[in-house]
């Protein structure tokens, strides 16, 4: 086997679903910003908008995301701050 191919900075990184709020515990080499505490254990979390728990396919509901609602409310909550 060849040595020194496989990445440095594989590692347990917590991915949380901002739809349904589920998370899961999965080794990755992704770069995070942040750590999360999953089953009381600090890890480096990656906040993904979609996923098994809560895509249509997978859940049977239909579910849709209000991202542009939220960029709005955003835009106007630091044109208030700014203004």
């Amino acid at each position: 086997m060849k040595t020194d191919i496989h990445p440095t900075n594989y590692r347990q990184v917590l991915f949380e679903d901002i739809a349904s709020g589920a998370q899961f515990l999965i080794g990755s080499t992704v770069h995070t910003t942040e750590n999360g505490t999953f089953e009381g254990k600090e890890y480096p979390k990656l906040t993904v908008e979609i996923s098994s728990k809560s895509h249509p396919f997978y859940t049977g509901e239909d579910r849709s995301l209000d991202k542009t609602g939220r960029v709005e409310k955003f835009k106007q909550r630091a044109a208030k701050r700014q203004g």
